[in-house]
């Protein structure tokens, strides 16, 4: 029997549910589809969240022949054949150019995806790939200038609570039972956007011992997480929360406890997990998380992406282990964090404000009449390398989007901005 994923799988865009910026009326991906004027993309975005059916939508609907390949699996020989036959197909036929949709693209070498080239290149195939890895760290430039990236989003909660209706009253199998829908917060929580692993399970909790239909099948919060508790892998595709664990690897660094940070290491280092995947966290925690108050962090974690990716596995769970061992002992500072995030709030409240004219560019002598750079103080010619002028716009003035937190590295900065600042009348 099919997974409920699979039985509900949408064959149109209308039974779509999701990615409206895409697929929606107007939007890219669907006046792609109706107008058949298709060229390579690849389709960025978490699991779970419709990559692939989307690819076969635009195969089913287009009527091309549909070729797949998963990263995982196939090598370059599995790319060549597929290659061949489409090269033979473009020969018999006339119903346009097949699709090659290849799961998981960031997980091809870079042979493999070499041996792609030159077929998208002159159009033997259109090519769809999935990934849920930033296709700009995993996919070579030379393929990656041929193709259009389009960014997938988690469902939200009224897309999740569609599927959830749509399941127990058009599935087959569901709509035969007595389902009696209470609370909808565990459900939600635990798929975390994801529509596969929500519908896997609403499959599980359905599931019962009883052939009785007319005994009620209640979903509610404590049956979910109990019976997730009872089934811990059931509704993981390939038995290790992918997402979970690097959720809970983050958060264990975050609260200075290698411990625990280790553990979660270990665990996606025996589940199979790329190491390239989880060098990138630590670089992104290190930054996020630890900053300021000790910048040695971002140099260590890059050392250890760095390392990972010359040595390989088994050797390269070291650098990882001592790269997550140092970030979780370090003193911790999510200071740049929060200053970009509140210049990047502002800058979308206030717009585009204007440079101060001392601070413009003035490269011909009409923009130096104009005042463009005039009065400008060179700061290396004073005294600390400092001269106090104005470098924010006149409205931002008093604004302060860096906040020293307070430990030992960011204090001494904040003593230094002080005297320089403050102190130097």
């Amino acid at each position: 029997m099919l997974p409920l994923a699979e039985r509900l799988r949408p064959r149109t865009l209308d039974q779509y549910v999701g990615q409206k910026h895409l697929v929606g009326e107007g939007a890219v991906l669907r006046t792609m589809i109706e107008t058949g004027n298709l060229s390579s993309f690849i389709l960025w975005g978490p699991p779970g969240v419709g990559k692939t059916t989307l690819a076969k939508i635009i195969a089913n609907t287009l009527e091309r022949p549909f070729y797949t390949l998963s990263a995982v699996t196939s090598g370059v020989k599995d790319v060549r054949d597929v290659l061949d036959k489409a090269k033979r197909h473009n020969g018999l036929f006339a119903n346009g150019t097949p699709i090659l949709f290849i799961d998981e693209i960031h997980r091809f070498s870079k042979s493999q995806q070499d041996s792609l080239l030159a077929a998208v290149e002159n159009g033997t195939v259109i090519l769809i790939g999935a990934t849920t890895e930033n296709p700009s760290f995993e996919v070579i430039t030379p393929l990656l200038s041929r193709c259009q990236v389009y960014v997938l989003k988690s469902l939200q909660k009224s897309e999740l609570l569609e599927l959830v209706e749509h399941a127990i009253t058009s599935d087959d199998i569901l709509k035969t039972k007595n389902i009696k829908i209470e609370q909808t917060d565990a459900l939600l929580r635990y798929s975390g956007g994801d529509a596969r692993k929500l519908l896997n399970i609403i499959d599980l909790v359905c599931t019962t011992d009883t052939d009785d239909n007319d005994s009620a099948i209640v979903i509610n919060n404590d049956i979910v997480a109990q019976k997730l508790q009872q089934n811990p892998l059931a509704y993981d595709k390939d038995g290790e929360m992918h997402y979970d664990i690097i959720s809970a690897f983050i958060k264990s660094i975050r609260g200075s406890d290698p411990q625990a940070a280790i553990y979660w290491l270990a665990r996606m280092v025996e589940a199979g997990e790329d190491p390239k995947f989880i060098a990138r966290r630590l670089v992104i925690s290190a930054a996020e998380d630890i900053g300021l108050a000790n910048p040695n962090a971002l140099l260590i974690a890059n050392a250890a992406f760095d390392a990972v990716s010359k040595i390989g596995w088994p050797e390269g769970r070291i650098p990882l282990a001592e790269a997550t061992i140092y970030l979780a002992t370090s003193l911790k500072s999510n200071s740049a964090y929060l200053a970009i995030d509140s210049a990047l709030a502002e800058v979308r409240e206030s717009g585009n404000l204007p440079v101060p004219l001392h601070l413009r560019n003035a490269p011909t002598s009409l923009m130096k009449e104009l005042g463009y750079g005039a009065e400008y103080q060179y700061a290396h010619d004073f005294h600390n390398h400092f001269v106090k002028q104005q470098y924010l716009p006149d409205e931002l003035q008093s604004q302060h989007f860096w906040q020293a937190q307070p430990n030992p590295a960011e204090q001494k900065i904040n003593e230094w901005m002080k005297h320089l600042w403050e102190d130097n009348k």
